[in-house]
């Protein structure tokens, strides 16, 4: 009776595997049969079942799932179908988590839609997934352009202003600041000098995504990312101990522009003094 019983569920389990590959089978011929009569949409649903079915088909569909996703998430461009797009590409980087041309190409769709920081970060997963990846890597830097003001690149290369900032800070950790938040940290500069100055704890937040990653890439190069905790994040939205754990001894920012007002720096100092900054005793 268990042979029986054993064998009963060997057949069964076999008619279902049997039944799914004729599913896999039918709705390849159908997704190829949509493509040739351009119903991408069609053909799109058809891939979504087969890879959801079979995703070991993964690798020997992905260039045709890739053309398929393109040309119905054009059309639905074209429509005005914005949500539907966004979700077309959420289904296939979910099943695609790691593709690059993926990633570009949703980067590309955001940044014609006004979504510029966020088609940064699509095109800066791109390139980091493949380094070699042209397109991707034009795009990046055609966004940051955008999103970089030109003031951030003169004040980096401003000599005598870094190092009056660093003579401030390191004077400051020296007398006994340990503990130091940077405000809109940019490429982490100031995080950084605080940190080789001696500061024991330095935490920087950065609202611009684009900037997030960038400062992420360069504290990873001065081998600072496990001594500098980066967060993206507006300063007014940090808790204590969400995010950090006290309050700190010591603000730094460098908003010196027109974001003064902008930007609400004010209100972020006002912020840090009365919640995040250790008050005077």
């Amino acid at each position: 009776m268990p042979n029986s019983n054993a064998k009963l569920h060997s057949n069964h389990r076999g008619g279902r595997e049997a039944s799914r590959r004729e599913l896999v089978s039918r709705s390849l011929q159908s997704a190829q049969h949509c493509l040739e009569n351009q119903d991408f949409g069609t053909a799109y649903a058809h891939y979504l079942l087969v890879l959801n079915l079979a995703p070991e088909l993964k690798t020997t569909v992905k260039e045709t799932f890739q053309f398929t996703l393109f040309k119905w998430a054009e059309e639905l461009d074209s429509l005005a179908r914005i949500q539907d797009l966004f979700n077309c590409y959420e289904q296939a980087l979910e099943l695609y988590p790691n593709d690059e041309v993926i990633c570009n190409s949703m980067g590309e769709h955001l940044f014609r839609m006004g979504f510029r920081d966020e088609a940064a970060g699509y095109f800066h997963k791109a390139v980091k997934l493949n380094p070699d990846f042209a397109d991707a890597k034009e795009n990046f830097y055609r966004v940051a352009n955008w999103l970089v003001e030109r003031w951030h690149f003169i004040m980096l290369n401003d000599a005598k202003r870094n190092l009056t900032y660093l003579r401030a800070i390191e004077n400051a950790v020296l007398s006994g600041s340990k503990s130091v938040l940077d405000i809109g940290t940019g490429t982490g500069i100031l995080s950084m000098f605080a940190k080789k100055a001696g500061a024991s704890f330095v935490y920087a937040c950065e609202l611009s995504k684009t900037m997030y990653e960038l400062a992420r890439d360069v504290v990873a190069a001065n081998n600072m990312e496990r001594e500098i905790k980066l967060l993206h994040l507006k300063s007014l939205d940090i808790e204590i101990p969400k995010h950090i754990p006290e309050r700190v001894s010591l603000v730094v920012t460098e908003t010196v522009d027109a974001g003064l007002f902008g930007e609400g720096i004010v209100e972020s100092l006002i912020h840090a003094w009365e919640h995040l900054l250790l008050q005077p005793k």
